[in-house]
């Protein structure tokens, strides 16, 4: 009876122990004077480890919140070996809180989904980092929600939903790869749609590249839809614009979002039932699409 009942037990849990959460919890730091004092001391933990800082961005409309993006090189290696649609991975994003709470992605979760049948091959230079985060920022538990590790490869928020490969993600074709970072690059440093550069990584010899963008419209921006659903996931930020050979691409939210908020749930995701196709416009003039681009 013991044995059948631990075997039951057993049954139970197991799943459990092959779901992942989006974020991961560090230590806790002291807060600073205001949110870039106490994102500096989590910079500076970042530094030391080897990461190198990418950029930074504190959402208008969130006050309070921040994010470092980090790139490691060794990822940064793995990804030029794998191309294509990997490179939307190459910023590593820590969400930081004025009050001194620290959280990261974690990179098993975002990187099963991100290089999909890839990620064997890149299994260990992913578990490497991730054990560098934990080093650097301490592990304190995942949060955010609980998919599947072998749905993630896959993931959709529910069926029929866009996934990792949906035809909504293309924003703009250019005629040459270098005509599509220029014009990335300058439309972001225009501010087109209230937007802002956070970070870049570009891999010409690959013809790959992704920008980390700041949505800072006050009314159509990320700081409405976040409120919305949840500011604690504040790592899943900044959104991204990535380029493969001439195509400018974004995953679109209905992914993208449901990825990085899992736990959410539909009555929430209904109240930014907008949102999907307002950061699709936005990014697609920031693309370089014709239309009425704000600046």
């Amino acid at each position: 009876m013991r044995i059948l009942l631990a075997s039951l037990l057993m049954w139970l849990f197991t799943p459990l122990a092959w779901a992942l959460s989006p974020y991961i919890y560090g230590d806790r730091v002291a807060a600073g004077t205001d949110l870039a004092a106490t994102m500096a001391s989590v910079e500076a933990k970042l530094t030391k480890a080897g990461f190198n800082v990418l950029g930074k961005h504190m959402p208008p409309g969130l006050p309070g919140y921040g994010v470092i993006v980090v790139s490691d090189n060794a990822l940064l290696g793995t990804i030029k070996t794998l191309g294509g649609a990997s490179i939307v991975g190459a910023g590593v994003r820590v969400g930081v809180k004025a009050d001194g709470v620290v959280s990261y992605i974690n990179p098993e979760y975002w990187y099963r989904a991100y290089f999909r049948k890839s990620y064997a091959t890149a299994e260990r230079t992913i578990k490497a980092m991730q054990a560098k985060l934990a080093k650097a920022l301490g592990a304190r538990g995942q949060f955010g929600g609980d998919v599947a590790k072998n749905d993630l490869m896959e993931y959709q928020y529910m069926f029929g939903m866009e996934s990792f490969e949906s035809d909504k993600n293309l924003l703009m074709e250019h005629l040459s790869f270098d005509d599509a970072v220029a014009t990335i690059r300058d439309n972001l440093a225009r501010g087109v749609d209230k937007t802002q550069k956070v970070y870049e990584v570009v891999m010409p010899e690959k013809k790959i590249a992704v920008f980390g963008v700041a949505l800072n419209d006050p009314k159509e921006g990320e700081g409405w839809w976040v409120k919305t659903i949840g500011n604690d996931n504040i790592a899943a930020l900044p959104y991204e614009i990535y380029v493969i050979n001439t195509k400018a691409n974004h995953l679109f939210a209905r992914y993208r979002i449901a990825l990085g908020w899992p736990a959410v749930g539909m009555g929430q995701f209904m109240r930014i039932v907008e949102a999907p196709y307002i950061i699709q416009d936005s990014l697609a003039h920031v693309a370089g699409s014709a239309g009425a681009a704000k600046q």
